[in-house]
């Protein structure tokens, strides 16, 4: 699902760079990414879903070289094939839940929007405990409900490959359960591949690999960039 190799990046501004020499992750794994603030961890799904393209190295997912398509052709893609949950969830304050939760279809002509994605959608809200609250805008939901949000409108597209930045993050142990027990029914139900960034070490048994950024850092990265790897990615990377 994901070959990552001879990855070079560095923001055009600061000191961070992240190396990756190889990395691999296969259809269907689910894999959790663990790792200190700045690390690199969101880069590394920016990466992945080509939001953030290397200035050296390929960067390929699902079978396509993501990293060597234009603009266009990388958002289309991510529409057909990756399901995005944002850290700081990117939902706009304008539209209704449900609208907010339909959004991949609204914003690429990639997918066509029908009765059967409207019923989904729907489905998959009151699955999360917020099916009550569709008309409403995202300023009047809770922290944990706008988590909740997020996480539908990723599995709405039932995407070969969810990308998670902390899914968790804002959430009771209740509802932090209901999440994950969705994400792993949807890996489960379509032989979806799952990664995801997390801080939250009491779900990582749930997971089929655990890769360690700090101990991949000490592998792909020279000495002097581990000592310079500081806050930057967090600043600019973690939102996605």
């Amino acid at each position: 699902m994901i070959e990552i190799t001879d990855l070079r990046f560095r923001y055009p501004e600061g000191e961070f760079a992240l190396a990756i020499d190889s990395l691999s992750i296969a259809v269907g794994e689910r894999v959790a990414v663990v790792g200190p603030s700045g690390s690199g961890k969101t880069t590394l799904l920016n990466l992945i879903a080509g939001i953030t393209t290397p200035a050296a190295g390929l960067v390929k997912t699902n079978g396509v070289g993501v990293s060597e398509l234009g603009d266009g052709e990388r958002r289309d893609f991510r529409a057909r094939s990756i399901g995005l949950v944002f850290q700081e969830f990117e939902l706009l304050d304008y539209l209704s839940v449900l609208d907010n939760v339909l959004l991949p279809y609204r914003i690429s002509a990639a997918l066509e929007l029908d009765a059967a994605v409207r019923d989904r959608a729907e489905r998959i809200a009151d699955e999360m405990g917020i099916g009550d609250k569709l008309g409403r805008l995202p300023d009047q939901l809770s922290q944990g409900e706008r988590q909740r949000l997020a996480v539908s409108r990723a599995l709405l597209t039932q995407p070969p490959l969810l990308l998670a930045d902390e899914p968790t993050g804002n959430l009771d142990p209740l509802n932090k359960d209901r999440v994950v027990d969705l994400l792993l029914a949807q890996v489960e139900a379509s032989g979806a591949t799952l990664v995801t960034v997390t801080h939250d070490h009491d779900l990582l048994d749930r997971f089929d690999r655990v890769v360690d950024f700090k101990e991949f850092y000490s592998v792909s990265q020279t000495s002097d960039t581990r000592r310079q790897t500081s806050d930057e990615d967090g600043e600019r990377g973690e939102g996605l």
